[in-house]
């Protein structure tokens, strides 16, 4: 089989006269498989290492095609009889459902002829006909994992889980067979206990770029995003597939969020939410960031981000969701980005929301020296993982970086907010909205 590149691909670069050889030479049935067969479109990089591995840790760039790897590596285990009970486990279950399940290169949509599950969302469930039975699970949702075994698992970006309490319930329950094993798909980021995963003996890892799979990838695509991205960080990141550390000159250093993550947040005195608004409501258009901050004393607690890119309408709609679901004193928009609009919007909805706008008299980079500074300080504890973020946070630079960091700037809007003002004596329980877990 050739070295890096697929069984199907290598015949289609040998001379016509030795193709028509080797495909004559082959049976119906061989041709059959050569049609349908993952081991002759995948690259060797993609089938199943051999040895007693626990866990295949796929970390590698965008379009790699690790779900297609993780997809059929699941359907193989489950053919060969290796699989009877499966767990898939993504961040969220539209996660699941739209990209393991149902997405172009998931689970239905690469099952072969005659062995395609019955899928049925209700219960959570794909049933092949040998009769092995696969569930499906959110992250969000650990105790969905309590109870239940399996004796093979896919995980898909498990770095993106904010919670890895669902990672621990899952190993919990791998443990029928002889030997179960968990299959890891996630693109790299610095998260501590992805590094210590990858130094267990038990685990196999595989990196990768996503020019390694150019053939299967739209030229428009690839030339888009590498002009683009192309020798940024976050492109070595996300394209690359590099597990990178901190970047010179930024504000916000992974350590630093590192040292600041808690399991749980203590009664609060004050909670905001802040938007940093789009300039436009397309699909083209930036994100809007929305993220919820709370302060205890002289500490601040980074609650949710609910960022997304929406019409103004749905925008709105979740910062008072967001104003509602945590119990906060109110909504602060930047005015420098039509602020009033927005502003008007939200009281059309919810006239009784509190919402104030801020003008940004001075650039992003210097707005967020002082939050940085409360970083620094310990101040601002991050309650579970917040992977985009995050990313956005370490990875601006001044100048430098090509895309609005939303989410940072809101992050920035509300802590800016709460040290602003003298805080009440108001104290407010974490009640529904909290959910204490465990991290690696």
């Amino acid at each position: 089989m050739p070295e890096k590149e697929s069984w199907i691909n290598w015949l289609c670069t040998q001379s016509e006269s030795k193709r028509q050889r080797i495909i004559s030479s082959l049976d119906p049935a061989e041709l059959e498989a050569l049609d349908t067969e993952w081991c002759f479109k995948a690259r060797p990089e993609q089938v199943s290492p051999p040895g007693e591995w626990n866990c295949w840790l796929i970390q590698t760039g965008r379009g790699w095609g690790k779900t297609r790897t993780g997809a059929e590596s699941v359907i193989d285990a489950v053919r060969s009889g290796v699989a009877s009970r499966v767990h898939l486990v993504a961040r969220a279950a539209s996660d699941v459902r739209d990209v393991m399940v149902e997405g172009e290169s998931g689970i239905l949509s690469v099952s072969p002829p005659g062995f395609r599950p019955e899928y049925e969302p209700s219960k959570r469930r794909l049933t092949w006909p040998n009769g092995a039975v696969a569930t499906t699970f959110s992250s969000e949702q650990p105790d969905q994992l309590r109870g239940p075994q399996c004796d093979f698992a896919w995980c898909d970006e498990l770095a993106s889980w904010r919670y890895t309490e669902a990672w621990d319930m899952l190993l919990f329950g791998l443990r029928l067979g002889i030997h179960p094993r968990v299959i890891v798909t996630t693109t790299p980021r610095p998260r501590r206990f992805l590094r210590d995963l990858a130094k267990l003996e038990s685990t196999i890892t595989t990196t990768g770029s996503t020019m390694e799979n150019r053939d299967n990838l739209s030229p428009v695509f690839i030339k888009t995003i590498f002009d683009r991205y192309g020798d940024t960080h976050l492109g070595r990141q996300e394209l690359e597939g590099e597990l990178l550390d901190e970047i010179p000159g930024a504000l916000f250093t992974r350590k630093l969020i590192e040292q600041s993550r808690v399991k749980e947040h203590p009664p609060l005195e004050r909670i905001v939410v802040a938007v940093d608004p789009a300039t436009t409501g397309k699909e083209t258009s930036d994100e809007s960031g929305i993220v919820v901050v709370g302060r205890a004393g002289k500490d601040f607690f980074v609650l949710a981000d609910l960022s997304l890119r929406a019409s103004p309408d749905a925008v709105c709609r979740r910062a008072i969701f967001a104003y509602q679901e945590f119990q906060a004193d109110r909504i602060v928009f930047e005015a420098n980005q039509g602020g009033d609009t927005w502003r008007t919007i939200i009281n059309g909805i919810n006239p009784q929301a509190a919402t104030k706008n801020v003008h940004a008299s001075r650039g992003k980079f210097a707005r967020a020296e002082p939050v940085a500074a409360r970083y620094e300080q310990g101040r601002v504890r991050h309650v579970g993982v917040f992977s985009d973020l995050e990313d956005q946070m370490c990875n601006y630079l001044p100048g430098d970086s090509k895309d609005s960091p939303d989410r940072m700037d809101a992050l920035v809007w509300a802590v800016s907010e709460l040290d602003s003002r003298s805080h009440r004596d108001i104290s407010i329980d974490p009640g529904e909205n909290f959910l204490p877990q465990v991290f690696f």
